[in-house]
């Protein structure tokens, strides 16, 4: 436990983590429902797997979209608003897709989920910046950016058992139930710390002189804000380089259970066992590698810019063990290069979410988050559709995970030589 002036500083902060964490856990049981159920719809409504790759992506095409104007009214009107009313959208557009009446209704109801979780996860580092001091967002980020891998690990043989016992309506039921459940709790916990009764005058120095993100509209408002960060190099070798990470974690993401079904040859719900081995081990990466280790390592007195980074780069190299995966037809092995490059890009991801507040200037970070997960959305719908023709035309997903592989390269690059020093960007005049 933290001390300031010899006295333990309370843990109302990490509280906050954890229900930010859950709100990714919900968020992302909403994503992947799809992608469980998707070998049933397609065998119901008998869906090409071209169709099928469209309405896996048809999420990111809104999600994508909306990134930026999502940042831009989130530094506006801050995670409380913007977070209330996303939560309670998810769960109208997963109810939507449990009643959907064929391809074009899951289509339409997918996008209005993108649409209703844009700021989502932009919410939750822009109050990880608010509530928690440099030296401890690493972890903190990880909370909720493990949540997101965590999710696949419960998630997939959860929504599998519902899908395969009751049908896959009711996946999509029991996940707007959850959306509607953490919209409650958001409601009534979450308040940014000026204004949160729970939090202690020595927990609020503790945060501030750490130095938290400071809560405040960008000066000149956010159009002006926008502007100026779309001419910083940082801005863009973050945005390149998460969108390279988004390729691989969206490829898996959304096709992982129906690579195992079609090249492997397994049942459902032996796919989702199976799955949620590399989802696993991406968690655990993304806690105590991404997380854990990088705030111990900048404790004992290394530099925080390159700790950060070499994780970042690092991280990104081991997703190249994807390549792996094209060499066999075994499971097993196919798991464990899958294990090693989803555990790699995950220690890597909250490195990459705790960025935006840590160089944007002040007022920006929800613009920079913005910026930053519209490349990655592009590449979550662009992904999707590419494995599906690449398999509908080859019969194999050898040359979709070759794919991947080159695409981390130009992301690897962008981090190493576009993002430079992890410091703050300066304030526009």
């Amino acid at each position: 436990m933290a001390t300031l002036d010899g006295q333990k500083v309370p843990n109302r902060r990490w509280r906050i983590g954890a229900l930010l964490g859950i709100g990714v856990l919900v968020n992302y049981l909403d994503r992947i429902s799809l992608s469980v159920a998707a070998p049933q719809i397609s065998t119901e409504f008998n869906l090409s797997p071209e169709q099928v790759g469209f309405f896996l992506s048809a999420f990111f095409w809104s999600y994508a979209l909306l990134q930026v104007p999502a940042g831009m009214l989130l530094d506006r009107y801050g995670p409380t608003r913007i977070g209330r009313w996303g939560a309670f959208c998810w769960g109208i557009a997963s109810t939507i897709t449990a009643l959907a009446g064929g391809w074009g209704g899951i289509f339409a109801a997918r996008m209005l989920l993108g649409v209703a979780e844009a700021p989502g996860f932009m919410v939750s580092s822009k109050a990880t910046g608010y509530w928690f001091p440099r030296g401890e967002r690493g972890f903190a980020t990880a909370l909720f950016d493990a949540a997101a891998k965590f999710s696949n690990v419960i998630g997939v043989p959860l929504v599998a058992f519902v899908v395969v016992g009751l049908g896959w309506r009711w996946g999509f039921a029991a996940t707007a139930a959850m959306s509607f459940a953490y919209f409650i709790a958001f409601l009534l916990i979450y308040r940014d710390p000026s204004q949160d009764r729970g939090l202690t005058p020595l927990e609020r120095r503790h945060i501030v002189e750490g130095g938290a993100a400071p809560e405040d509209a960008p000066p000149g408002g956010a159009g002006g804000m926008l502007g100026y960060l779309l001419r910083q190099r940082k801005v863009w070798g973050l945005s390149i380089g998460f969108a390279a990470y988004g390729y691989s974690f969206y490829l898996f993401l959304t096709w992982l259970p129906g690579y195992l079904v079609q090249t492997m040859h397994m049942s459902i719900i032996k796919s989702a066992g199976f799955a949620a081995i590399p989802w696993m081990v991406a968690t655990v990466a993304d806690l105590f590698v991404g997380g854990w280790l990088i705030d111990h390592l900048i404790a004992r007195g290394h530099a925080e810019s390159t700790v950060r980074k070499a994780v970042l780069v690092s991280g990104m190299v081991l997703g190249l063990a994807v390549f792996g995966a094209t060499q066999t037809t075994d499971p097993a092995w196919a798991i464990f290069w899958i294990s090693i490059a989803l555990g790699g890009l995950a220690a890597a991801a909250p490195v990459g979410w705790s960025l935006p507040s840590l160089i944007a200037p002040k007022g920006g970070t929800g613009t920079v988050g913005g910026l930053m997960n519209f490349g990655n959305n592009l590449m979550g719908a662009a992904a999707p559709i590419a494995t599906g023709f690449i398999v509908g035309a080859t019969g194999s997903f050898v040359n979709a995970f070759l794919l991947a592989g080159a695409i981390i390269v130009v992301g690897i690059v962008a981090f190493v030589f576009l993002l430079g020093r992890i410091e703050p960007i300066p304030d526009p005049h």
